[in-house]
């Protein structure tokens, strides 16, 4: 065995032995309690009909960008709706990445420069973490949620400070008091970055209130969640989302989003604003869930009001185990293990949709009850 193929096999050995090795899983015909396809768009035959009359309406025929959008990859298509998105969260611009991990890879890494320095939740997105690294900036983490922690933190910063957040933590499905964070950051001369990834679709375009949106710094919007399609776009100001052009490595050194990637962008957010409907269901079925779980001091359910509802089982055993429960009662439900999440905080993350029925919802807190009575 070669020196690299042995070092990989004794990594591989190392999780498989701490009982948190990862492998790709085959979608099932279980029922969803699983994906981040929140209001059903991404199995919605309107949204794909929709897609269908637009690229039909737009005369366009291209199965691939063909390179980069500093190259071949742009188009008319994709500035409008940039402007179209920017509109409707009423900032001055917007710039599409491929992906969420993408967009906040390519801003964290751009944006912030050596002598500079990033603040985050100790919760935040693996995406924002691995973009800070790159950008050899000081990195500081704060309590989770904690403005006081956050403070203390800004006290130290030097250079231009960024304070990232999320709106809704994907891992625990809380959310933080964003105006007053803002309002920290701004009393230290800091920006604030916002992730609305989980945000959307519950909370309509997301949770940043109109009242500061413009003292937002950028916000991050993901369309691979609620709106069922894939990408994200960078909102800020105009003079950043030229920066973004010129340095986002991300950005710069990939092949652009096909029109079919855009027009399902497209056609989702019109969708959404048609989806009061699905947003009510979705808020019937947290509320349900919520009040028919029972669980022990010993294993909490996160303060979540969001569609992520967590169980803390603290152990990648239990959590194994009481997701291979639920998968034997037709409901798929994973297990989150550490190192994912930190030693302590194992649980099984649980993601509610609009299209989840009543009886769904009652199997699934009935055999979860059932599993911690019976722990």
């Amino acid at each position: 065995m070669k020196p690299a193929e042995r070092f990989i096999k004794e990594k591989l050995d190392e999780r498989k032995s701490a009982g948190n090795f990862r492998a790709l899983k085959q979608q099932t015909n279980l029922v969803d309690f699983c994906s981040n396809d929140y209001l059903g768009f991404a199995r919605s035959a309107v949204l794909k009909e929709k897609i269908d009359q637009e690229t039909k309406r737009s005369g366009i025929i291209s199965n691939g960008s063909t390179g980069s959008r500093l190259l071949t990859g742009n188009s008319d298509f994709a500035e409008e709706l940039e402007r179209h998105l920017a509109s409707l969260y009423q900032c001055e611009a917007g710039l599409i990445f491929n992906s969420g991990y993408d967009a906040n890879i390519g801003l964290f890494s751009a944006l912030p420069r050596r002598g500079d320095t990033i603040i985050t939740d100790e919760l935040i997105h693996a995406s924002i973490i691995d973009g800070a690294r790159l950008s050899y900036a000081n990195r500081y983490i704060f309590t989770h949620n904690d403005p006081g922690s956050l403070e203390e933190k800004l006290k130290h910063a030097k250079g231009n400070c960024y304070v990232a957040i999320e709106s809704v933590y994907s891992m625990d499905g809380d959310s933080p008091a964003i105006a007053d964070i803002l309002d920290l950051t701004e009393k230290h001369g800091a920006n604030l970055i916002v992730d609305e990834a989980h945000a959307v679709g519950l909370y309509g375009s997301g949770l940043v209130d109109e009242a500061i949106e413009d003292r937002i710094f950028a916000r991050v919007v993901t369309f691979g969640k609620a709106l069922g399609c894939h990408g994200a776009v960078v909102l800020g100001s105009g003079l950043l989302k030229d920066y973004l052009v010129n340095f986002a490595r991300p950005f710069i050194y990939t092949t652009a989003p096909s029109f079919h990637q855009l027009a399902s962008i497209k056609m989702a957010f019109e969708l959404l604003a048609e989806s009061s409907g699905k947003v009510e269901s979705l808020k019937d079925n947290i509320t349900l869930f919520r009040q028919n779980i029972k669980l022990a001091d010993e294993y909490p359910l996160t303060d979540s009001s969001s569609a992520i509802q967590c169980i803390l089982l603290k152990s990648n055993e239990k959590a194994k185990s009481l997701a291979a429960k639920l998968q034997t009662a037709g409901l798929d439900v994973r297990p989150i293990l550490s190192p994912t999440v930190p030693a302590g905080t194992e649980r099984i993350r649980i993601c509610l949709h609009a299209f989840n029925t009543p009886g769904e919802i009652f199997l699934l807190t009935n055999t979860i009850n059932n599993f911690i009575n019976a722990s």
